[in-house]
């Protein structure tokens, strides 16, 4: 299957991702840990089915440092023992947020209180708007049908610049 619409080539949709762009540079700024902005991104492309964004921030942790475990374990992260209490509830917080269709009700309370205890109110802030961030850009690549495979690490900063 290919690509039905290239967003980087159409006026109007680069000058949207520019903007989309900013808008994570706030996040991609903020004190919530790169790791977990990773993971966060990565659990949620994984939920939406994005292989555009699974590829893209599998790679990007990556070349970060983050180690093939953690990456290979984060669709299971509740049954692994390699994730710490903060990424658990920043990860359970991503699959709350993103599953709102699923009849889900949300995120739940024991949910946000975990989060509370483990982040601080400028990373509760980033960690928020990543998850809203990330499922919109999962969205666009999905409707496009934006497939994964040939991102390699710094193109998305690239392609937007």
């Amino acid at each position: 299957m290919d690509a039905r619409f290239n967003l980087f080539e159409n006026e109007t949709s680069a000058k949207f991702a520019k903007r989309f762009a900013n808008a994570g540079l706030v996040i991609h700024q903020s004190s919530l840990p790169k790791s977990t902005q990773e993971l966060v991104s990565l659990r949620a492309s994984q939920i939406n089915g994005c292989g555009w964004c699974v590829d893209m921030h599998t790679k990007e942790a990556a070349a970060a440092g983050e180690t093939a475990a953690r990456l290979h374990l984060v669709a299971t992260w509740r049954e692994s023992t390699v994730f710490t209490e903060a990424e658990r509830a920043a990860l359970a917080l991503a699959e709350e947020g993103t599953r709102l269709a699923d009849a889900h009700p949300g995120v739940s309370d024991e949910t946000w209180a975990r989060v509370r205890e483990n982040y601080d109110d400028d990373q509760i802030a980033a960690l928020v708007s990543l998850v809203a961030l990330i499922n919109a850009a999962n969205r666009l690549a999905v409707i496009v049908h934006q497939r994964g495979g040939s991102y390699e690490p710094g193109m998305f900063a690239a392609a937007v610049n």
